[in-house]
């Protein structure tokens, strides 16, 4: 299964990139809003995979709040998918814990799902399914 993105948590899209895309040779795509996480995001091409910037539009957003315990850094693990329904279906009868019970509208209009961290060793991973 490939790695998607990396999903990094910033308090500030336009003070974060700079830092990225110098030293990697790239530019961010223009940001974008995704209403039902309260975040505004911008990718950056790190080779196979991408890096997603996410700066929270709210301050009761789960990233407002992982940011205000753990401060700017690594925010989750993306993995993509061919149906993130099926793969919903096969964590939970597994027994992981999901957040995601149903998958939802993401970045890019692609259809995602998270599993609670407490099931990846407490990383947050996050289901993508479709192309970039």
């Amino acid at each position: 299964m490939p790695v998607d993105h990396l999903g990094i948590a910033v308090r500030s899209l336009a003070e974060a990139l700079p830092r990225w895309e110098g030293p990697l040779g790239a530019t961010a795509s223009p940001p974008e809003v995704v209403d039902s996480q309260r975040v505004r995001i911008a990718f950056l091409d790190a080779g196979s995979t991408h890096l997603e910037f996410l700066e929270p539009t709210a301050p009761d957003s789960p990233v407002a709040k992982f940011l205000e315990t753990r401060g700017e850094g690594l925010h989750h693990l993306a993995f993509a998918v061919p149906n993130v329904d099926r793969k919903l279906a096969e964590l939970d009868s597994a027994g992981y814990r999901l957040i995601d019970r149903v998958a939802r509208t993401g970045a890019r209009g692609r259809r995602i799902a998270f599993c609670h961290p407490s099931a990846f060793d407490g990383v947050l991973v996050e289901f993508v399914e479709g192309e970039p």
